[in-house]
């Protein structure tokens, strides 16, 4: 009888990932100021999302107060979050 030895896999422990590499995301939030039409436009126009797509987030920002529109590197959520400043729109990032 033989026995074949077995190697442990190694699974990376999100605590193992550096800092620097964790995605981000741009989260826009809830305001009583922009008309419903007009984010579901701005998130179109910006992100290239389909009317459905668009939609639904604006949705989870009115009715959930938030909606997590995009992730990437922290650069790339920075200048997503200073485009939507740009239309009027409230936005942050966060790290994910």
């Amino acid at each position: 009888m033989s026995v074949t030895a077995v190697s442990p896999v190694e699974v990376e422990d999100v605590e193992d990932v550096p800092e620097e590499d964790r995605l981000w995301v741009t989260i826009v939030w809830n305001d009583p100021i922009n008309l419903m039409s007009y984010v579901t436009y701005v998130f179109r126009k910006l992100f290239g999302y389909s009317e459905t797509k668009a939609t639904k987030l604006m949705l989870d920002v009115h009715h959930k107060g938030r909606a997590t529109v995009t992730s990437g590197t922290r650069e790339e959520m920075e200048a997503a979050a200073e485009r939507l400043h740009t239309y009027g729109l409230w936005a942050t990032i966060a790290q994910d």
